[in-house]
């Protein structure tokens, strides 16, 4: 089904919102006419400076704030509705917790908000504080929690109840690299599942890896929007990349560049990993040699409910799968023999074969099921 088929998760037309002092009188208008739409199963970045309309957009997608004018709706029904806050999960650009409650408390609280059965509450609790890297920490209250920390636990919060519609404000704000990776991993997992999911960051390396399409912000308004590779790729140029070559090798190719390009000026580079790439590949070298920390250690496998429906697929078995049809028994040594002896057969006896076995027989030696031969060779046994 085309995309412009699906009905949208989020629908705005003429979304507007204006603030006024105490007077009436318009004091900002934070948002000004926008039309937009998320639909299943997208990753999409909402951008844009300070001040340019995202926190206020975020909450009247909340039902937090009434607009001005235009309409929205969240799954076809209104923000507001009761049904459709039950499916969504949102984290805060800050994490707004209950400092006296410990980890694990403060996740039991959230899912009983969600009316989850106590043992649901308790199995979920027990994967997310796995996932999130703080299983050893579910007795500390959060109020001690570092900065980090308090991330992690808050994107827990926003997991608890399985959300279809995932909208993370800043979700990478006060987390190291490790913890940055994970976010991204699991975010690219919930949109395998068909999950929803709103960005919004300053951080734009983190929303260029996960996001399908961004939609950038300005004085309230859309000024521009779109998959990352209609925006992000120069079509007036071309990169090629390929093994190290020798000198004399890239003497020639540079010299075909040089004729073909003319006055052109074009540069030859080595590519590079990104710093967050290193430092990830550092760190697990690290952890290879068994290195201690008394840091936050990173998450372990992603909440097993928030996998269900995944079906993942194992280059491995596909390829041994492939080898395995290719490495079929050879025929054995009865039947290559009378394969060998066809030439040979008189005259006399194909006479005896039906017409369709005489076009059978003559048929360019073309690959046919081993059923079909062994029923032939019986044939021919039987009239020799």
């Amino acid at each position: 089904m085309a995309e412009t088929d699906k009905i949208p998760v989020i629908n705005a037309v003429g979304l507007s919102k204006v603030f006024r002092d105490f007077w009436n009188r318009s004091k900002a208008r934070a948002v000004n006419d926008i039309d937009f739409q998320v639909f299943p199963g997208e990753v999409v970045g909402l951008l844009g400076p300070n001040g340019s309309g995202k926190s206020t957009t975020v909450k009247m997608l909340l039902g937090l704030l009434y607009p001005t004018a235009g309409n929205l709706t969240i799954f076809g029904q209104s923000p507001r509705d009761v049904r459709t806050k039950d499916r969504i999960g949102y984290l805060p650009e800050e994490s707004y917790l209950y400092k006296y409650l410990t980890a694990e408390e403060t996740l039991d609280f959230f899912a009983a908000l969600f009316d989850l059965p106590a043992a649901e509450r308790r199995r979920r609790i027990e994967q997310l504080l796995e996932m999130v890297g703080l299983a050893h920490a579910r007795r500390r209250t959060v109020g001690e929690f570092s900065k980090g920390m308090q991330r992690r636990i808050g994107l827990a919060q926003a997991m608890v109840n399985d959300p279809s519609l995932l909208i993370l404000d800043e979700p990478t704000s006060g987390l190291d690299p490790l913890g940055c990776r994970e976010v991204k991993d699991l975010i690219l997992l919930l949109k395998k599942r068909g999950k929803t999911v709103l960005v919004t960051s300053h951080l734009l390396s983190d929303v260029e890896d996960i996001c399908d399409r961004v939609i950038i912000l300005y004085g309230g308004k859309i000024r521009a929007t779109g998959t990352l590779d209609k925006l992000l790729t120069l079509p007036e140029t071309s990169r090629i990349s390929m093994p190290m070559l020798k000198g004399e090798e890239l003497n020639r190719v540079l010299g075909v560049l040089r004729k073909e390009l003319k006055n052109e000026s074009f540069t030859v580079d080595h590519p590079r990993m990104s710093l967050e790439d290193f430092f990830l590949q550092v760190i697990n070298r690290a952890r290879a040699e068994s290195v201690e920390t008394a840091g936050v250690v990173s998450g372990g496998h992603v909440a097993e409910y928030l996998t269900e429906g995944v079906v993942e697929t194992d280059p491995k078995q596909v390829l041994n799968a492939l080898l395995k049809e290719e490495k079929e028994p050879e025929p054995p040594p009865a039947t290559a023999a009378v394969e060998e002896e066809k030439p040979e057969v008189k005259a006399e006896v194909l006479e005896g074969l039906t017409e369709e076995e005489q076009e059978e027989e003559v048929r360019p030696a073309v690959p046919e099921p081993k059923e079909d031969l062994s029923e032939v060779n019986q044939k021919l046994k039987d009239l020799l």
